[in-house]
């Protein structure tokens, strides 16, 4: 069975996620497992995710909800247990963003988002077996 994560579009605010745990390391990055979450702009859209393990390490993240309000990923079971999912509620969807020299040039992975149970505070960025999303969708049309 396979689980749809609903972009969700509530009150959750970047700031209320304290230190989140990857269940798994990030692609390219074996030794990051603790991360932390900090507003980039004062309306709390743009997030950078900070390494706890790893001095000057960050990526950018946007939740999926502001910019792709329809966008369900969809991930296995597995995936499900390993973050602890009960309800889909708990779960808020982060994509990287890859920054262009302008806005328009601007990035997000929709193959590869940042799913994080607000519950446990357990995340991991999932690899979705869909060829039809984008590594590099466009942030704004």
């Amino acid at each position: 069975m396979m689980l749809a994560m609903e972009t969700y579009d509530d009150a959750r605010t970047l700031a209320e996620l304290p230190v989140l745990e990857m269940v798994e390391p990030m692609p390219g990055f074996p030794e990051d497992h603790r991360f932390e979450l900090s507003h980039v702009d004062e309306t709390g859209v743009l997030g950078a995710l900070h390494s706890l393990d790893h001095d000057g390490l960050q990526f950018l993240v946007v939740p999926a909800a502001h910019f792709y309000p329809t966008y369900e990923p969809v991930v296995s079971d597995e995936v499900v247990t390993e973050l602890e999912i009960t309800a889909v509620e708990d779960v808020l969807v982060l994509l990287v963003v890859h920054a262009g020299q302008t806005l328009a040039e601007t990035t997000v992975n929709l193959r590869a988002p940042l799913l994080v149970n607000t519950a446990t505070m357990k995340a991991a960025q999932v690899i979705l077996d869909d060829v039809d999303l984008a590594v590099a969708a466009p942030l704004v049309a």
